[in-house]
């Protein structure tokens, strides 16, 4: 399988030492403006003149990239598959005849926590779900200035509802899609930062489930928790640490611990389960859309 990166940032670089460690990957090239030795690489994606060559595609660059990458790849290829990093859009764009399969890199999906939370809520009555999720930006990427970062500039589809989109991601998925939502989306810290800091909601999702969702780029220590309330349990799934505890109605506690993965493992699942086609827990592209939709509904607010 030949495969066609965009972009080679950290996330780019990620995803290059996983497709390279995949046995059905022959060849990867790259569209950037850095010279890899041993690699084939394109200043720009117009520069690649046989598009149809490459099986799978992967646009890895600046969320206010994503929309024109993906549209010129549609308007060049059919029948391929093409992977955009999450979130799909910085916005709601036109409509794409999209010609291929597209999937967003919600790679969270493949978390052994979520997979087994989505598990233990199949044939329960859902009420309420409470979703943390916050880490401090500044120790994001040990050995760069935070602010130099894409996170830091809402232009470049920085702040934290974009970069933390997993939560309304996962959340959709887990509970219905989120159809009522009241929220602030704000900075409120010190960070020297041109995006929000905090994004907190509430909202109804398609199932009934009212869903209160928080995140932040404050958290001192990392935090990824989600406490969920049915009918017959209350259920903690800590992202994290790899734990799950319930609680039934008589009181009675389980607390399961889950095997860890290393940072790649989702990634990897992520991209074999599109490789492989077929049924899969990967985010479509009408799912990613959902997303966008569901960020543009929410306004920055000054406090």
């Amino acid at each position: 399988m030949k495969v066609l990166l965009i972009g080679y940032g950290s996330i780019g670089k990620r995803h290059f030492e996983i497709l390279k460690n995949l046995k059905i990957v022959s060849q990867i090239d790259l569209v950037t403006k850095q010279n890899i030795e041993q690699v084939k690489c394109f200043k720009a994606l117009g520069d690649v003149s046989e598009l149809e060559s490459y099986d799978y595609f992967v646009i890895s660059s600046e969320t206010v990239k994503h929309y024109e990458q993906l549209r010129y790849l549609c308007s060049k290829v059919k029948n391929k598959r093409i992977l955009v990093e999450k979130p799909l859009y910085d916005k709601t764009h036109e409509d794409i005849s999209l010609n291929n399969i597209v999937y967003t890199a919600y790679n969270l999906r493949f978390h052994p926590v979520l997979v087994q939370l989505k598990k233990l809520l199949e044939g329960e009555k859902i009420y309420y779900a409470n979703v943390f999720c916050g880490q401090y930006l500044p120790n994001w990427r040990p050995g760069r200035n935070y602010q130099e970062s894409y996170s830091a500039d809402s232009k470049k589809g920085g702040g934290v509802l974009r970069d933390l989109s997993h939560e309304l991601d996962y959340t959709n998925w887990l509970f219905g899609k989120l159809q009522k939502i009241d929220a602030i989306s704000t900075k409120v810290s010190d960070l020297k930062i041109r995006s929000d800091d905090i994004f907190t909601a509430v909202g109804v999702t398609e199932n009934k489930v009212i869903v209160n969702l928080t995140m932040d780029y404050l958290s001192k220590h990392p935090i990824r928790k989600l406490i969920v309330h049915t009918q017959n349990l209350t259920v903690e799934a800590d992202v994290i640490n790899y734990t799950i505890r319930t609680s039934d109605k008589a009181g009675t506690l389980n607390e399961t611990v889950l095997d860890s993965v290393d940072r790649n493992y989702t990634y990897s699942k992520m991209h074999e389960a599109i490789i492989g086609g077929g049924d899969t827990l990967a985010c479509g592209f009408l799912e990613g859309m959902s997303v966008v939709n569901t960020i543009n509904a929410v306004k920055f607010k000054e406090l």
